[in-house]
């Protein structure tokens, strides 16, 4: 069972976790818990000296926008040796209870849409040109079917093949983004804001 923060508990505790946004920095420049500190899912591994470091000083709380990419980072940094408890909900449930987002300041950082929003318009944009498509060049219209099995498993499985594509796109990465990654390890390392 992963260890879990409920909204309340981030809360009531804010000023003594160390927050750990797991989203693609385009979705974290979108709106943060605020003092979250963004350390994409896909990085996550790169960081698990850092996270230590900063478990070693104080609790880690995991975030993405809805509690799934955060629960999948909690289960792999528990089973580095790592203690960390992921926020259910996430970011989405954080506003939706009226709490501030942080964002950057204005002029520093593009908003991207939500990975789920990313993903349900890149599928729909495929199964779609699927069926046109299959108007001129018969048989096309399995693409559409090969989305519609990769949702469903997506489901099933709570893991997301195309939203890992996706985040690795351009839009999805800041401008600077690997010191600004190195920036914020080195922080957690050392202990330092």
């Amino acid at each position: 069972m992963t260890p879990t923060l409920t909204i309340d508990q981030l809360r009531a505790d804010l000023d003594t976790l160390t927050v750990i946004d797991v989203r693609t920095p385009g979705e974290y420049a979108g709106g943060h818990v605020p003092g979250a500190r963004n350390i994409p899912l896909d990085q996550l591994d790169r960081a698990l000296p850092a996270l230590r470091a900063a478990a070693e000083r104080g609790a880690l709380a995991v975030v993405c926008a809805s509690g799934a990419r955060s629960r999948a980072a909690t289960e792999r940094l528990v089973a580095a040796g790592v203690p960390a408890a992921t926020v259910a909900g996430g970011t989405s449930a954080w506003a939706a209870a009226g709490h501030p987002l942080a964002r950057p300041a204005t002029g520093t950082a593009a908003t991207t849409w939500a990975m789920d929003r990313q993903v349900r318009l890149a599928a729909g944009a495929i199964v779609l040109l699927g069926l046109v498509a299959d108007l001129a060049v018969p048989g096309l219209r399995w693409l559409s079917a090969a989305i519609g099995a990769g949702l469903v498993l997506a489901a099933l499985t709570d893991t997301c093949a195309m939203g890992a594509l996706l985040s690795r796109l351009p839009h999805n990465r800041p401008r600077g983004g690997a010191s600004a990654l190195a920036g914020t390890l080195e922080s957690l390392h050392t202990g330092h804001s």
